[in-house]
C-alpha cells in the first residue's frame, strides 16, 4: 500500500497521490465495522478504481482534549495493516494542524481533495463534519464535489442488534468499543470491531520476574493506546517480525501487579509452548476473553497456582473458539 503523509500537494513531480481513486474519508480509529462498511462502499462506488483512505494524524481528540487519558484503539502502524487487509491501495495521512483546522469546507474540498489529492469519488459517513469549526457536512461536500468534479457517497449509520449502542438506532462507534474494552467486555468489543481488540508494539525489557515464576513473558508498552480493564486475558499473539514470526496462543496480564507492590500500568503476555527471544520484535496481542480481575496474592506460590489455573482456562477457551469461530458480518446501506 502506498502511503502519503502530506496534504500540501501536488507533489514535487506534479502528480496527485490519489488521482482517480475512490476514497473513504474519516478518522478510522479502530477501523470498526462501520469504518469497514465505509471502505466497502467506497470500493463499490467505483469498481476498478484504486481504493484509497484519507485520514488524519494526530487524532482530533488529541488536539482538542490533550489531557485525556490514552484512548487510541489502533496505533498508526496497526491501522495501516488493517486497512491494507481490507484492500486499501493508497493511504493519505493528513496532518491535523492549525492550517487544516482553519480551512473552510470549500478550501479543503478544492485544495486538498481535488487539486492536491485528485480524488474521483469520496465516501463519508452521515455524521461526518469537516473544515473550520466543523462547518462542513456531507450535503455540503456533495455540493462542492459536483462543482469540483468528484462524486460523493454518504453512508448511513451502520449497526446491528448484536453490537452495543445499536439498539437505540445508533451505529458502530469507536466510543462504544472503548467503553466495552475499559470494562473487559471483549465479546462486545469484538462485535463492534469485527475482530478482537489488539494491542501492538515492540517487545520491551521488563523485570523478568515471570521467568522466576515459570511463566516467561513478553512485555509491551501501551504508548498512546487505550488501557483495557485490569486483569487476565486469553490471547492470540501474532509475532510480526523477527525469527519467531507466527501466531501463538497465550495468556496476558494487564495491571499494576499488586502482589509485588508495583503501581504503574503493565502489560505482559505469556506465549504457550514457546521458547525464544522476542526482544525488539513487533507483536500484536489480541485480547480474546477477559478471565478475571486483578488480585493481590500473599506470595509467589499462590500466584503461580492461580497462573496455572488461568493458563488452563485460556487454553480450553481458545481451543473451543478455534473449533467454532464466530465472524461478524457488516451491514451497509447508502443515502
Amino acid at each position: 500500500m502506498q502511503r502519503f503523509d502530506e496534504y500540501h500537494i501536488p507533489m514535487a513531480d506534479g502528480t496527485r497521490p490519489l488521482e482517480g481513486c475512490s476514497v473513504a474519508l474519516g478518522n478510522f480509529d479502530g477501523v470498526h465495522r462501520g469504518h469497514q462498511a465505509l471502505i466497502a462502499a467506497a470500493g463499490a462506488a467505483r469498481p476498478g478504481a484504486p481504493l484509497g483512505v484519507i485520514t488524519f494524524e494526530p487524532h482530533p481528540r488529541q488536539v482538542f482534549r490533550p489531557d485525556d487519558p490514552p484512548f487510541r484503539l489502533t496505533g498508526d502502524a496497526a491501522r495501516a495493516r488493517i486497512l491494507a487487509g481490507l484492500g486499501v491501495e493508497r493511504l493519505a495521512v493528513l496532518p491535523f494542524d492549525a492550517a487544516i483546522m482553519r480551512m473552510s469546507p470549500a478550501t479543503f474540498a478544492k485544495q486538498v481533495l481535488s487539486e492536491g489529492l485528485g480524488v474521483a469519488h469520496v465516501t463519508v459517513g452521515a455524521d461526518f463534519h469537516f473544515g473550520r469549526g466543523r462547518e462542513g457536512t456531507p450535503a455540503i461536500l456533495r455540493f462542492l464535489g459536483r462543482a469540483l468534479g468528484f462524486e460523493v457517497t454518504v453512508l448511513a449509520m451502520v449497526g446491528d442488534e448484536t453490537a452495543h449502542g445499536s439498539a437505540d438506532g445508533e451505529g458502530f462507534s469507536s466510543t462504544d468499543a472503548r467503553r466495552a474494552i475499559r470494562a473487559g467486555r471483549m465479546a462486545e468489543a469484538e462485535a463492534i470491531l469485527g475482530r478482537p481488540h489488539a494491542i501492538c508494539g515492540p517487545v520491551v525489557r521488563g523485570d523478568q520476574r515471570g521467568r522466576t515464576l515459570g511463566y516467561p513473558t513478553a512485555n509491551l508498552a501501551f504508548a498512546d493506546q487505550l488501557i483495557p480493564a485490569y486483569g487476565v486475558y486469553a490471547t492470540c499473539v501474532t509475532v510480526l517480525t523477527g525469527a519467531h514470526a507466527g501466531v501463538y496462543d497465550g495468556v496476558a496480564s494487564i495491571g499494576e501487579r499488586p502482589t509485588f507492590g508495583v503501581n504503574a500500568p503493565n502489560f505482559e503476555v505469556h506465549l504457550f509452548d514457546f521458547a525464544g527471544d522476542l526482544y525488539g520484535a513487533e507483536i500484536e496481542v489480541a485480547l480474546i476473553a477477559f478471565l478475571r480481575g486483578e488480585i493481590a496474592y500473599e506470595g509467589p506460590e499462590k500466584l503461580i497456582a492461580q497462573m496455572d489455573r488461568d493458563s488452563a482456562q485460556a487454553r480450553a477457551l481458545l481451543a473451543k473458539r478455534a473449533e467454532s469461530p464466530d465472524t461478524p458480518v457488516s451491514l451497509t446501506r447508502t443515502v
